[in-house]
């Protein structure tokens, strides 16, 4: 049986809380500001981030197409196909995800995003960063860190029906 270790739901909504605190601090006056989950695993932190900054609108952003491991990884069933909320062009873009690991999901979320246009800026935000990186990429805004090898999984769970079920596992595969 793998070894697993477990952050709970209230630690989880903490982080959840701070990620959506920093945001609308920095972003109190921004215009047209759009948090857009990297689906599969962001989607749902974006709207739990939305719905905590009312000047923020959510959307999706689908890395499908631009993912460097497609062999490995087909298009999943559960496809949630990019919607942005209005115009790229000139608006500040939060691009938000569960785990940034190797950082090739967000260089393929970037990709996805210029297909649509030219921001006037682009931040990141993380809810669990588990270190590893292989491309240059930092969040701009950080819920958790963690400590994870190689031949762990980082697995979050964020329950809409039934928040009180809300969870990370770090989980060996090996």
């Amino acid at each position: 049986m793998p070894a697993t270790r477990r952050i709970a739901a209230d630690e989880l909504h903490s982080a959840i809380d701070r990620l959506a605190h920093l945001i609308g601090e920095r972003h109190r006056s921004t215009q047209r500001l759009f948090l857009l989950g990297v689906a599969n695993g962001g989607i749902s932190l974006a709207r739990k981030l939305g719905a905590k900054i009312p000047q923020a609108k959510v959307g999706v952003i689908d890395i499908s197409f631009h993912r460097d491991d497609i062999y490995r990884h087909p298009i999943p069933k559960e496809f949630a196909p990019t919607s942005i909320p209005g115009d790229v062009q000139g608006a500040t873009i939060i691009l938000v995800d569960d785990v940034l690991f190797s950082g090739r999901t967000i260089k393929a979320a970037l990709d996805e995003l210029f297909d649509h246009g030219r921001p006037e800026k682009v931040e990141l935000a993380i809810l669990v960063d588990r270190g590893g990186r292989r491309l240059p990429f930092a969040p701009d805004f950080l819920g958790l860190t963690v400590e994870a090898s190689s031949t762990e999984k980082v697995i979050v769970t964020l329950d809409a029906a039934d928040p009180s079920r809300d969870e990370i596992l770090i989980r060996s595969v090996s």
